[in-house]
């Protein structure tokens, strides 16, 4: 059965799985699929160049498909996390160092940007004791409804 699909696969066949798998990726939300096309490309174009039998490209396809699985979750994806804190605890957010937008003395209230969102919003409405003035820096000390309670820095 070997000598059959020898005969009958050909490089293009390799082009076409990839492509295939790569838009199955739309599907998944891991990358999965996409290394496992981008692996069955490569296949096809070595097999353009180099003449191959069946099982020398199941094995290569296996080879680069594994190799370049370990290179994306080992090393590319963690790098990419998200540097957001949505869905992490109030902890997380304690200690958070923001700027001061806009302030108003008589209630002791304003707006603190962070230079990335947190839990979902790079802008927080937030109380203070302390006086700011716009551009100032405040550190997240408590959490008090949809407000921050903040201090100066």
């Amino acid at each position: 059965m070997v000598e059959w699909l020898d005969a009958y696969i050909m490089y293009w066949h390799w082009v076409v799985l990839g492509i295939v798998l790569a838009g199955a990726e739309i599907f998944a939300p891991s990358f999965f699929l996409l290394w496992l096309g981008v692996s069955a490309v490569v296949v096809g174009v070595i097999s353009y160049f180099i003449d191959l039998s069946f099982s020398s490209e199941i094995i290569l396809w296996g080879i680069l498909s594994f190799s370049s699985l370990i290179v994306w979750f080992k090393f590319i994806a963690p790098s990419m996390k998200t540097k957001t804190l949505s869905g992490m605890s109030r902890e997380a957010l304690i200690g958070q160092e923001g700027t001061v937008t806009e302030f108003s003395k008589s209630v002791l209230k304003g707006r603190l940007r962070f230079p990335a969102p947190v839990v979902g919003n790079d802008e927080w409405g937030f109380r203070s004791e302390d006086e700011f003035t716009a551009g100032d820096r405040a550190i997240v000390t408590e959490i008090s409804g949809n407000d921050l309670i903040v201090r100066k820095k």
